[in-house]
């Protein structure tokens, strides 16, 4: 089976790629005028290492201009937050992505979208199931005289959140398959090469791995 996956290179979503192994995997990366586009590269080694049987990267960089003063990700004047506020989420960024990941999909005859959020991520509106769930509905409703027709496949939008899984999880999963690469992937929302070690995601990540009981091996600016 086929299966389109939203991948950023992050620790979420390259866990959720390895989880995903079964599928048939076709990676798509924005980028989107974030700080941390170190993440591009990133991805792009990752996905031959798992060994994607396709991997775009779109350029959707014009949202930093819709964007403007919103949130800390894109608008380099806002400080990136060390724990949790609204000004690290952009709007409705999830929607977008899987909205042209779900396109990709229906020209690919994919089955499954996927994306790496997990319980964690309850903060975050565009995480939550029922928002997945409620977007799968529109988007096969967008395309239903050409499911009707049997020229489309009907998608299923997923994410490990739907099977309650949390990052701590997600990392044990990957951590199983891709051993010592999993220290490779990238977290932070800076525009450093070296994770910050400082800003939210982070945090986050360095968390997951102790929660994991995984000795981190990142290399971080601040420890």
């Amino acid at each position: 089976m086929k299966a389109v996956i939203v991948f950023s290179g992050g620790l979420d979503s390259v866990c959720t790629a390895a989880y995903m192994k079964k599928y048939e995997l076709y990676g798509i990366t924005f980028s989107y005028g974030q700080k941390a586009n170190n993440e591009i590269k990133i991805a792009q080694k990752f996905s031959k290492l798992l060994e994607f049987k396709e991997h775009k990267v779109v350029d959707i960089s014009f949202m930093k201009g819709l964007y403007g003063n919103t949130n800390a990700l894109t608008d380099s004047k806002i400080t990136i937050p060390s724990e949790f506020d609204y000004s690290i989420v952009a709007p409705i960024r999830n929607a977008i992505f899987l909205s042209i990941a779900s396109a990709w999909a229906f020209a690919r005859e994919a089955e499954i979208v996927a994306y790496g959020a997990h319980t964690g991520d309850m903060r975050y509106p565009d995480c939550r199931p029922t928002f997945a769930k409620l977007l799968t509905k529109a988007l096969n409703q967008g395309e239903i005289d050409g499911i009707n027709l049997n020229l489309r496949k009907r998608i299923r939008i997923w994410s490990p959140f739907m099977d309650n899984l949390s990052k701590s999880d997600l990392l044990r999963k990957g951590y199983k398959e891709l051993g010592q690469y999993i220290f490779k992937s990238w977290s932070c929302y800076g525009g450093n090469k070296i994770h910050c070690g400082t800003c939210e995601s982070c945090n986050n990540r360095r968390l997951a791995f102790y929660k994991s009981k995984i000795a981190d091996k990142t290399k971080y600016l601040k420890i």
